[in-house]
């Protein structure tokens, strides 16, 4: 695990509300994060496109903290406000401005002078509120309601959002300007089912956060409760797998959190199709996949696993072609010779399989990937 985020104060989050932590494992979260850095010390307004539950406040957060901003970092939820109060949260207001309003206040706006203001689910703002929305990223400047002096603000603002603006904006249902304003600098953050190599690290890091919470001793994840956390779709995404664990670990026994004690809804992705892998993603991501799971597995003499597991798989697939077999796995032919009579795939006479029986000093399961594509041996074993 490369970089961990979390809220400053995890404990104090009603657990249902956001996702609460976020790693950068995976090689499109690695990607995300370079951008982060790269996005972080500028000024640009920032548009944080993803699912809930992605992550989209830690982001931001990270994004502030990198920016080197002196002043606070203010979340606002733009869907938490009736219509009619969301002018004087945002901007402030004076003293007798509506009815209630007993004493002037500021707004978030000068709440976050200096540093950033964070509007989430900015595609919930009304029509009206994006105009003035508009007009102070242009202006630089609030007008409290109720007044008309205006306060000059020094504010980085980043939005984030969960529906396709674009899709909102020719629905007319959101400007195109305030969107082109805010979409200088676009992060999108994938569901996590498409960063797979996210999913057992945050899951490790809730084990350790709730292991402690609820006085629980070591807890070790077993082989198939990883295979059913790799395989499951997240519709939730990391808020979702935080309530898994959270659940599991309470239901555990000795030590072990299992399949069986997670308790996944809805429909898990099927790992293998006719063709192999049954996932839409390219074949070194799914290669990494598997290494990954190999590596937490850490089964004994992995690479000569991995290795005869690829080159009896290709042999066959070659129908015994040796020539046929080398040009597929990108070798030459006395290489692969060596390794068929290692791994004892040619018989002395004819050059063909001799038999698929585990040869002397391999690992004793190596006969489960007879018949196998080699992505499948791969994955099978976790």
């Amino acid at each position: 695990m490369d970089k961990i985020l979390t809220f400053p104060d995890p404990q104090t989050l009603t657990l249902s509300i956001r996702a609460k932590a976020m790693v950068f494992n995976d090689p499109v979260s690695l990607g995300i994060l370079e951008t982060l850095d790269l996005v972080a010390p500028s000024d640009a307004t920032v548009l944080i496109v993803g699912d809930t539950g992605t992550g989209k406040e830690l982001v931001a957060r990270h994004i502030h903290q990198q920016s080197g901003r002196r002043g606070p970092f203010i979340a606002v939820n733009c869907g938490a406000f009736s219509e009619n109060l969301i002018e004087a949260e945002l901007f402030g207001h004076e003293a007798g401005a509506f009815t209630g309003a007993q004493g002037a206040r500021a707004g978030w706006f000068e709440a976050a002078q200096h540093g950033t203001l964070f509007l989430d689910e900015i595609g919930d703002l009304p029509l009206a509120m994006q105009v003035k929305l508009l007009r102070v990223l242009q202006e630089r400047q609030v007008v409290r309601l109720g007044s008309r002096r205006p306060v000059d603000i020094d504010v980085r603002l980043i939005a984030a959002t969960n529906i396709d603006l674009v899709s909102a904006v020719e629905a007319g249902h959101f400007r195109a300007d305030l969107y082109y304003r805010l979409n200088v600098a676009a992060i999108t953050l994938p569901p996590l089912c498409e960063r797979p190599g996210d999913i057992l690290p945050l899951a490790r890091h809730f084990v350790d956060l709730y292991r402690s919470k609820l006085q629980l001793g070591p807890v070790d994840i077993t082989p198939d409760a990883r295979q059913a956390l790799l395989t499951y779709e997240w519709p939730g995404n990391i808020r979702e797998l935080e309530n898994v664990v959270h659940y599991a670990l309470i239901v555990s026994r000795d030590g072990k959190l299992s399949a069986s004690d997670l308790r996944l809804h809805g429909r898990a992705a099927p790992v293998f199709n006719a063709r192999g892998y049954a996932r839409e993603k390219d074949s070194a991501s799914i290669l990494s996949e598997a290494v990954q799971v190999l590596l937490d597995e850490a089964p004994p003499a992995l690479y000569a696993l991995v290795e005869e597991a690829l080159v009896r798989r290709a042999f066959e697939r070659c129908d015994g072609n040796q020539v046929r077999t080398a040009r597929i796995l990108g070798i030459s032919r006395n290489v692969l010779r060596a390794q068929l009579k290692r791994f004892g795939l040619l018989a002395a006479s004819s050059g063909r399989p001799a038999n698929h029986n585990t040869p002397t000093g391999s690992p004793s399961f190596v006969p489960e990937f007879s018949g196998m594509g080699e992505k499948q041996a791969l994955a099978v074993v976790g």
